[in-house]
């Protein structure tokens, strides 16, 4: 996903993704701005949606929140109805779990694309070691932390004190802003989970 084409992205779903941080809160956002679907026809409404295609939507609209490719998306639906207990939560709990997306969380990156940067460039520690793996799965009482590096450490303080209001931080998570450390508690609990989704149509367009 191209950093000049997010702004489609989130036209195309007709709500905001927020794959480019702070500005997806101004009035810049091209949602705002722009409320139709991207096209060379011009300004026209978005179209009256099938079963199939409002599931479709749906889908599309979580995996490009999570920045990921459909292959791996589609791996983790698998996944989820191998392990024991509700699917959907399993679904959404193996994606807050994204290494990539715990950085985010803890608002050490302004956008999941940033803190897919962060980690691949080998600027996120897992207890102590190196791990440029986007999608790596945190565990239970696994130490997270920002490489020691001025850049590093000045772009991620930004970040903090830019979000200094921000909501409510995981609880399955505990932060340390000075340290720039995330300490992994627990699992997501259901309340932990992102509840803007429609899971039960995501799950039905993997199911048909």
């Amino acid at each position: 996903m191209k950093f000049e084409t997010q702004c489609k992205v989130c036209r195309r779903e007709g709500k905001k993704l927020f794959l480019k941080g702070e500005r997806c809160n101004t009035v810049k956002c091209a949602v705002v701005k722009r409320k139709y679907p991207p096209g060379m026809h011009g300004p026209k409404g978005y179209p009256r949606l099938s079963d199939y295609g409002r599931q479709l939507r749906e889908k599309q609209r979580l995996r490009r929140s999570y920045f990921i490719s459909e292959k791996q998306f589609k791996n983790y639906f698998e996944k989820a109805k191998k392990i024991t207990g509700n699917t959907e939560e399993n679904f959404l709990k193996l994606l807050e779990k994204r290494l990539d997306n715990v950085v985010f969380r803890a608002s050490f990156a302004e956008s999941r694309k940033k803190a897919r940067q962060l980690v691949t460039h080998g600027n996120v520690l897992v207890n102590g070691r190196r791990v440029d793996i986007p999608s790596y799965l945190v565990k239970v009482g696994d130490a997270v932390k920002l490489k020691e590096k001025k850049s590093i450490i000045k772009k991620a303080g930004e970040q903090i004190l830019q979000n200094k209001n921000r909501e409510t931080l995981p609880a399955w998570l505990n932060i340390d802003d000075k340290k720039l450390e995330i300490k992994v508690l627990k699992d997501p609990a259901p309340e932990d989970l992102p509840q803007e989704y429609e899971m039960e149509s995501i799950i039905g367009f993997y199911s048909r």
